[in-house]
């Protein structure tokens, strides 16, 4: 595995100055030594001037937040990250890769979930360069890697839990967000890590049901949401029955036998578990025959 290897390039201004300057040296040794018939200083001149136009070709820029990868007919030799005007040999390629911090959002992907249900699922990932050399040997094209990996991540992540957890220990893609999002980080680096890339983060964007299951899966959420709800009134209702003969046998205002308690009992969670308003009856006589 090839590793990053930084290294120093020359100043790029000096080195230019001195090629321009021999270029118009050499080009002015040149035409005077025509012009006189002297052959050996003009192709001497000539050479002088081939050699600055070559040197000038060494002469490059480094942004900030760029590389520039060194290689000489095939090998490489360093990357520069040193920002400004540089000079190295005429005969290094020059490769630039960026190591600014990008984001792409995937394509809304089709995949079964844990519970084999269908869904719909896209993430966002903000990555960054931070091995030149591995970004741009061991992988043919890093980019398309990292687009071709992240989005097989987010189908393997899906897969391994469901939409929608019915019980809250489980985790689950929608109600688990921080979490889901730690674990696909995780699996997204690990994938890309041979290609010199590091992931910031790792977040998904879209979350949804397939259409064609949308619907059934959205009365089920409301049936669920109903019954949660009815077990949360009644679990208070009964509280508030108990609370109500706790502090009448406590106060000992009222003397309730336990029949009259059952009475009660059933009128209060009546009126407190009923979806509708109560409507109040006055009752001028007794329970008792």
């Amino acid at each position: 595995m090839i590793r990053e290897k930084e290294v120093a390039a020359a100043p790029g201004l000096p080195a230019l100055l001195f090629w321009l300057a021999l270029l118009l040296v050499s080009g002015y040794a040149a035409i005077s030594s025509f012009a006189l018939n002297e052959h050996w200083g003009g192709l001497a001149g000539v050479l002088g001037g081939v050699s600055a136009v070559v040197g000038l070709i060494g002469v490059f820029v480094v942004n900030p937040n760029e590389g520039r990868v060194l290689q000489l007919f095939g090998s490489y030799r360093g990357t520069v990250k040193t920002a400004g005007l540089r000079w190295a040999n005429p005969f290094y390629t020059k490769k630039h890769i960026s190591l600014r911090i990008r984001n792409f959002e995937s394509a809304k992907l089709k995949v079964n979930d844990h519970d084999g249900n269908p869904i719909e699922i896209a993430a966002v990932v903000v990555w960054k360069v931070v091995d030149t050399a591995e970004a741009c040997f061991e992988v043919y094209d890093f980019e398309h890697y990292v687009t071709v990996q992240s989005e097989a991540a987010v189908r393997n992540l899906a897969t391994r839990y469901p939409y929608d957890a019915h019980e809250e220990d489980i985790m689950s893609l929608r109600g688990s967000t921080d979490n889901v999002a730690t674990e696909l980080k995780k699996e997204i680096q690990a994938r890309l890590d041979k290609a010199g890339v590091r992931v910031l983060e790792a977040r998904i964007s879209h979350l949804a049901y397939a259409p064609e299951i949308a619907s059934a899966m959205l009365r089920r959420q409301q049936a669920g949401a109903i019954i949660a709800a009815r077990t949360r009134i009644v679990e208070g209702a009964v509280g508030m029955v108990e609370m109500a003969l706790k502090l009448l046998d406590e106060g000992h205002n009222v003397q309730l036998d336990e029949e009259r308690k059952a009475a009660m009992v059933s009128n209060l969670l009546v009126v407190l578990c009923g979806d509708r308003e109560a409507q109040p009856v006055v009752n001028t006589g007794t329970i008792y025959k």
